[in-house]
């Protein structure tokens, strides 16, 4: 997912109503989303609204998506907020985790599910587009990391109850390799990696761990029946489904002794060796 270029404006135009909308109620805890106005990052960010959480709900170019999202939290009785950044400025990722602060309170977790995704291979990959790549893939979810490590305060170190946790979304591809998006795959395994190094760095204020799903939603192009039939190719007959991540991404804001470590959700998409990306399966194959 591909962020557009902007700064923050939405959500301090809302946060008196939104707050207002509230009033009396015992605060909830806050999580921040990035891409959560469609697709996996919607799913999240509903989902945790609907276990009690607060939700910033980050946005790049979807701003009437992200929009709907905020408006459909706010009816199950949450607060929530757009949050617009492009994932590409170092400067206003790092004013992301400020924004949700001020709007919400201060995040409790981050959830990195925000990707660019763009088909290359070792035969025409380049500069360009793996730094783009990697802008999004990799820098966005360390700066989020610092900044969540920043915001959460020094007590956490010795209370367990103020500690914070940045959950980043991987790819069960990475334990289960093929050629197909080769820069995406390469920044995905470079933040598989700086998970590890994340929870070493953080600790003990900050949590770091993974989540890789499998294949979960249909691409642009795909078929409902080439998605099916694809989704079936796991031990389980069934990959990873929305409401899967949602209940792991939950279990993991709240696993307090899990960190640099990864959950893979995929109905064990990872243990079935293909030559190419799944999403290139076809109907029956």
């Amino acid at each position: 997912m591909s962020a557009s270029s902007g700064t923050f404006g939405p959500a301090s135009l809302e946060n008196a109503s939104s707050r207002a909308s509230t009033a009396g109620r015992a605060p909830a805890r806050v999580v921040l989303v990035t891409g959560a106005a469609q697709r996996v990052g919607r799913a999240l960010a509903l989902g945790f609204a609907e276990s009690g959480w607060d939700v910033g709900v980050h946005y790049g170019t979807s701003r009437d998506e992200a929009a709907d999202v905020v408006e459909q939290i706010r009816k199950l009785g949450r607060r929530a907020v757009p949050l617009h950044a492009d994932l590409a400025v170092e400067a206003q990722v790092a004013g992301l985790v400020p924004a949700c602060t001020a709007a919400l309170g201060r995040p409790v977790c981050v959830v990195n599910n925000a990707s660019r995704f763009d088909e290359d291979t070792a035969r025409n990959v380049g500069y360009e587009g793996l730094l783009k790549h990697t802008a999004i893939n990799l820098g966005a979810p360390l700066v989020l990391a610092r900044t969540l490590y920043e915001a959460t305060p020094d007590a956490a170190a010795a209370d367990e109850a103020l500690r914070t946790v940045v959950i980043n979304v991987l790819d069960q591809k990475l334990y289960n390799m093929n050629p197909d998006y080769l820069s995406y795959t390469l920044t995905k395994a470079a933040l598989e990696n700086a998970t590890v190094a994340l929870a070493q760095a953080l600790a003990p204020k900050v949590r770091v761990v993974g989540l890789a799903p499998g294949l979960t939603l249909p691409s642009a192009w795909q078929t409902q029946e080439a998605f099916a039939a694809a989704h079936r190719v796991t031990p389980l007959g069934r990959a990873s489904r929305p409401e899967d991540l949602v209940a792991a991404a939950l279990y993991l804001a709240d696993a307090r002794a899990v960190t640099g470590t990864t959950l893979l959700v995929d109905g064990g998409q990872h243990l079935v060796p293909l030559p190419r990306d799944v999403m290139f399966l076809t109907p029956g194959a």
